[in-house]
């Protein structure tokens, strides 16, 4: 059977089945080899240098690098043709979640595998790829990529850098500063943006030997102190003008499509991170002691391993299905198309919504982890002493490095309606559609008898609220909706819970007939639990949707449909809560 292809946004308005989703136990393998590959170089090679890496050690940060070099950790999305692996995208995120409990080094590899890498193999010229991509892939050189500037962050379109041609055409002059550099102390290698005579936005790959490329001083920061962030200062810095990068003028392309890529491997890298925080707070809980008891034993802890442990199931179901979705549609392209590269970045592209969906939600299910991890510590959680203190300190860039969450969250929604206006979305019929069943009641009857009978139930109720909400909102504002973004965000927040609802749901019933009795009270219990948090956030952002985009009689309207769609029978919350938390206890990890 052929396998059907999926929309980017889609999931909003038709029913998936869960056979048609990527789960983490769908990995081959060889893929659960490059990850144990990968777990064993973070605990051989990284963390034994861990607090040297932090006191910005960076020999050792670039000695790691060279190291994941040698190990293939580098050459997952590179081409074949120039000594890459050229693996899919399931592998590629499954490295970069068992890189992160590495701390700020994964920080150095993300942005040297990612946002570094990728502009060269995706808009790079034969010729470039051939001088520069080996030492890339090897960890012979480290990337960094240079979009930010002191004055334009989300506004990336609104650098102020500049080129100009030199006289003689051999090379391009650039001017201006970059900031929040990552890697940028150490890296040989650096992806550039620049408007040519101050109005066409170009890429150019600038070596760190150029004449007039000055490297600023290390950032003083919050969190993640062990990676390098610098200003890169263009001082008339002269570029060999072969080293343009892509298309005069096409530089957006490159900035926004390989932030899709970005925004997805930081999902990864921040689920990674949440399961290692997960452990440290689990372990702690079963070792302190209180009132003459190990404070795990207690229903206010138990509750927080409980949601900790769900939030990170979504997250990690989430990631892997989006994989899943872009690999399918990647595989549809032949590798031997002159324009392949092109063909690629359209397949990605298709899935922009989905990726800022990912950054967002998993960034947040990290920083909630990161949090009641801490508080379990107590005082300890603020001490330097125990990890705990590290991770709430380094999670809090994630809701701002590719694209802050606000911006995200704007994006996502405007994707989908772009997608609707375009006719690639038949948002506008379905939306027709739920008005309907606003006025029509339900006598459908639920068979419990069948796995998640309920949950999948739920989910077709809430994608309803999402069409009321949305077709309400284009209805009153139309075009003029893209400036009300208080509205927007909560269209989005919407969005997100349905997908990461959604993707856990699917996950839990495709594994559910094989697995053991204890896994399917595992499983029951874990979607009972999100399903119950998913519908409450849900909820809340669509009755403050409906307070912002209508009042009175329609408002009224609206607001009865939102009691009557976002509705769910928890029953035995408490029961599937104790369930989770006390797997957890005693194994002393992420429990999925």
């Amino acid at each position: 059977m052929t396998q059907r292809i999926l929309k980017g946004g889609e999931y909003l308005v038709t029913e998936v089945s869960c056979a048609e989703v990527f789960t983490p136990e769908d990995f081959t393998d060889e893929q659960r080899q490059i990850g144990e590959t990968t777990e064993q170089f973070v605990l051989n090679d990284i963390l034994p240098h861990a607090e040297e890496i932090e006191q910005q050690n960076f020999a050792l940060v670039v000695e790691g690098m060279r190291k994941a070099g040698e190990l293939g950790l580098l050459m997952i999305d590179a081409p074949e043709e120039y000594g890459g692996l050229e693996l899919d995208k399931a592998t590629s995120m499954l490295v970069g979640e068992k890189i992160a409990p590495s701390g700020s080094f994964s920080v150095a590899y993300a942005a040297h595998s990612g946002i570094g890498t990728l502009p060269l193999v995706y808009y790079g010229t034969r010729a470039q790829k051939e001088k520069y991509l080996e030492k890339i892939i090897t960890g012979e050189w480290v990337a960094a990529y240079c979009l930010t500037e002191p004055g334009s962050g989300s506004d990336a379109l609104g650098a102020n850098a500049s080129a100009t041609l030199s006289e003689d055409g051999k090379y391009y002059v650039l001017n201006g500063t970059k900031q929040f550099i990552t890697n940028g102390s150490f890296a040989n290698l650096y992806t550039v943006f620049a408007k040519i005579d101050k109005k066409h936005f170009t890429a150019f790959l600038v070596d760190r030997d150029c004449e007039g490329l000055v490297i600023g001083p290390e950032e003083k920061k919050l969190g993640i102190k062990g990676s390098s962030t610098t200003q890169i200062i263009l001082d008339n810095c002269k570029v060999p003008a072969e080293n343009l990068l892509g298309e005069i003028g096409k530089g957006h392309k490159i900035a926004f499509n390989v932030l899709n890529v970005g925004r997805f491997k930081l999902a990864a890298g921040v689920t990674g991170a949440a399961k290692a925080a997960f452990v440290e707070g689990v372990k702690y809980a079963n070792e302190r002691k209180q009132f003459g008891r190990a404070i795990g034993s207690f229903g206010a802890v138990q509750e927080k391993l409980a949601d900790m442990t769900t939030d990170i199931f979504a997250s990690e179901s989430l990631v892997y299905r989006l994989a899943g979705l872009l690999d399918t549609r990647l595989a549809t392209i032949d590798k031997g198309t002159a324009n392949y590269y092109e063909e690629y970045q359209k397949g990605i592209e298709e899935y922009a919504p989905e990726c800022a969906i990912s950054k967002v939600y998993c960034s947040e299910v990290l920083a909630s982890v990161v949090d009641e991890v801490l508080q379990i510590h107590g005082g300890y959680g603020f001490v330097s002493e125990y990890p705990a203190e590290r991770f709430y300190r380094d999670e809090r860039i994630n809701r701002i490095f590719e694209g802050t969450n606000e911006i995200n969250r704007l994006l996502i929604p405007g994707m989908i309606l772009r997608k609707a206006m375009k006719g690639e979305l038949p948002l506008q019929k379905e939306a027709m559609k739920a008005f309907e069943s606003l006025m029509t009641p339900s006598f459908e009857e639920i068979d419990d008898s069948v796995p998640f009978a309920r949950e999948k139930a739920l989910l077709q109720n809430l994608k309803t609220v999402f069409l009321i909400l949305s077709g309400t909102a284009v209805q009153k504002y139309m075009v003029k909706l893209q400036n009300e973004q208080e509205i927007l965000l909560a269209a989005a927040d919407m969005s997100i819970q349905i997908f990461a609802l959604e993707s856990a749901v699917l996950r839990a019933e495709k594994g559910f007939a094989e697995a053991s009795e204890h896994r399917k009270e595992l499983l029951a219990a874990v979607i009972k639990v999100c399903a119950f948090n998913a519908t409450e956030l849900l909820s809340t952002a669509a009755k403050k949707g409906a307070f912002y985009i209508e009042e009175g009689d329609n408002l009224t309207m609206i607001l009865s449909g939102i009691r009557r769609f976002a509705k769910y029978d928890a029953t035995g919350l408490l029961q599937a809560k104790r369930t989770l938390a006390g797997a957890a206890i005693e194994m002393e990890k992420y429990i999925f």
